[in-house]
C-alpha cells in the first residue's frame, strides 16, 4: 500500500513541476481568469474535454491558444450551432461492401 501512495506522491510532484510554469505563462496573457485556466489545465491533465460557453468577448478563444501555446500544441476551434450533432463532432464509420469494413 505504501509503494502506491509513493508512486501517487510522486505524480503529483511531476504534475505540480509542470503545471506551476504553465499557470505563470498564462497568467502573463489572461489576466482575472484563474478559475477558468486552473478548469483548463484540470481537463488537460485528466486528458479529458473542456466546453467553454459565455458571451462574446470573455477571452475564451485567447485562452485555449494561450494554453496550446504554452504546451507546443495545435489549436484547433469548433464553432457549435444549435443544429449540429455528435456526428458532426466525433464523424461516423461508413461501411464499405467492397473491402468489409
Amino acid at each position: 500500500m505504501n509503494t502506491g501512495i509513493s508512486s501517487l506522491n510522486e505524480a503529483v510532484k511531476q504534475a505540480a513541476a509542470f503545471t506551476h510554469p504553465l499557470f505563470t505563462e498564462l497568467g502573463k496573457v489572461i489576466v482575472g481568469q484563474n478559475y477558468l485556466t486552473e478548469r483548463l489545465v484540470i481537463g488537460l491533465l485528466a486528458n479529458g474535454h473542456v466546453l467553454l460557453e459565455g458571451v462574446p468577448g470573455l477571452a475564451k478563444t485567447l485562452a485555449v491558444k494561450s494554453l496550446a501555446s504554452c504546451i507546443h500544441v495545435k489549436f484547433a476551434r469548433l464553432q457549435f450551432t444549435p443544429d449540429m450533432l455528435p456526428a458532426d463532432v466525433i464523424g461516423t464509420q461508413i461501411y464499405n461492401p467492397q473491402s468489409g469494413g
